[in-house]
């Protein structure tokens, strides 16, 4: 068959199928699961008699979604507060994995500018940090302490107004994605700046380790989770920018939902950071090298993992399950 007269054939069928999972046409599991097992069988035979065909891509992406939702709608044992975290955020992720490497890209680039910047500008850290910052900072690597601004306030202070602040960054990183992901980019642009400056700081004073030690203690999550809500922000402005075969308004719609179930996921890593930096962060200089490592290599470890590999596992896991490429 040809391919155009393949598309004629089921191009009713699968606007269908589209409308039941993008849209407000609900269907009950056992009709949606039908209809699924006739779009992998499509899918299947696109990619036997047309392997380089734009349809494949568009049934790929039909069938991913619709597995989310059936999934989600159909009564199973685990609860939709597990489900969330065990599968459906992991599956977005992986769905939308190059922008994740396009937001590590973005802010590693930036950090470098960062560096270099303060590298070869010796006013340019004190232009991004501020005077007061600086000469704070500066005071306390003479006492011997260089990340005792942590010591400051109380814990639970410390707790409550970085961990606000930190979800205050990751909020807006993901809206300024509706401009075409310029504004995320931005977001992207200062923290990675400032944290490249911040640290070369500390390494021209030779005082790179100690600081390391203490920042990262909580900065491994902190740092990881901004830039997943750069990847978030770069998902909404990415649908409004290339709606592929959607609508310009549904793929914004995909995008939206798709960035919010991201950027949620971020927040308990972001809470977690917040307690790290002000009941454990304050205590660094005075703990183990082994403890503070031991605490950066976990939170970074734990986080990494739920991002990074976890989503591959998974997708590996239900394709074997299901047959899907």
């Amino acid at each position: 068959m040809r391919e155009v007269a393949f598309i004629k054939q089921n191009k009713e069928k699968w606007l269908d199928f589209e409308k039941a999972i993008f849209g407000k046409t609900l269907k009950n599991p056992d009709e949606l699961a039908s209809l699924y097992i006739h779009l992998v069988n499509d899918l299947s035979y696109a990619q036997t008699y047309y392997p380089k065909s734009k349809t494949i891509l568009y049934l790929n992406n039909l069938a991913a979604k619709a597995f989310q939702k059936i999934y989600k709608t159909k009564r199973e044992d685990t609860n939709r507060f597990v489900h969330f975290w065990k599968i459906e955020v992991p599956l977005i992720v992986y769905e939308y994995r190059r922008y994740v490497l396009y937001a590590f890209v973005l802010f590693l680039s930036f950090v470098g500018i960062g560096v270099l910047s303060a590298a070869y500008d010796d006013s340019f850290v004190r232009l991004i940090l501020g005077n007061h910052y600086v000469n704070m900072t500066l005071e306390n690597i003479e006492k011997g302490d260089p990340v005792a601004v942590y010591k400051s306030g109380s814990n639970w202070g410390s707790f409550i107004g970085i961990t606000l602040n930190n979800l205050y960054v990751g909020i807006k990183s993901f809206i300024f994605g509706v401009f075409g992901g310029l504004g995320t980019g931005y977001v992207l642009l200062v923290n990675g700046i400032m944290l490249g400056a911040f640290q070369f700081m500390f390494q021209k004073h030779d005082v790179l380790w100690e600081s390391v030690r203490g920042i990262w203690i909580h900065g491994a999550m902190e740092i990881f989770a901004i830039v997943i809500e750069g990847a978030a922000g770069l998902i909404l402005g990415a649908s409004i920018l290339f709606p592929k075969t959607f609508s310009r308004m549904n793929s914004f719609k995909i995008g939206m939902k798709s960035g919010v179930k991201i950027l949620i996921s971020t927040f308990p890593f972001t809470i977690a950071a917040g307690f790290l930096e002000g009941f454990v962060t304050r205590y660094s200089n005075t703990m183990p090298n082994w403890l503070s490592v031991g605490i950066i290599l976990i939170t970074l470890s734990i986080i990494s993992f739920y991002y990074l590999v976890y989503p591959f596992i998974l997708n590996k896991k239900l394709k074997k399950l299901h047959g899907i490429i």
